[in-house]
């Protein structure tokens, strides 16, 4: 499917389906527990993202001074980062998606597919040419 086709039809389809189930949820529960719901939802969302992106950050400077590039830790960055703005977006089908990123197994199973797959466009591992060069380490000297 054509990228921009698919962003229209998110940015169209996500707020008419977030509006008519807001809708239908104050018409059961009412207004005033449906704008709590997504309050409390948004509010939980927002620390829990705080503490992992927090976890994610120390696992990635450990990594880094262990001389491990954290690869995987910035992903799952950019997977909190888009947790978070489900979260925050109100409505009860973002925030699902977003509590769903927050969940490190899913995120990680997720991470792991998107780099199983690669980058689009770019040749196969084995394709790819080796890079030459000399190096020196700048704290050996």
């Amino acid at each position: 499917m054509n990228p921009l086709r698919f962003l229209f039809l998110l940015f169209v389809l996500v707020p008419l389906v977030e509006i008519a189930i807001l809708i239908q949820a104050g018409g059961v529960i009412g207004v005033g527990w449906t704008v709590f719901c997504v309050v409390l939802t948004a509010a939980a969302g927002a620390l829990l993202v705080r503490a992992q992106g927090l976890s994610t950050l120390l696992r990635a400077n450990r990594n880094m001074r262990s001389g491990v590039a954290p690869a995987v830790e910035m992903l799952e960055g950019a997977c909190l980062l888009v947790a978070g703005a489900l979260l925050l977006t109100p409505g009860f089908v973002t925030d699902a998606a977003g509590f769903l990123l927050l969940t490190p197994a899913l995120r990680r199973w997720a991470i792991r597919r998107f780099i199983a797959r690669g980058i689009p466009g770019a040749p196969p591992h084995s394709a790819r040419p080796p890079l030459e060069g000399d190096f020196r380490r700048m704290d050996d000297d």
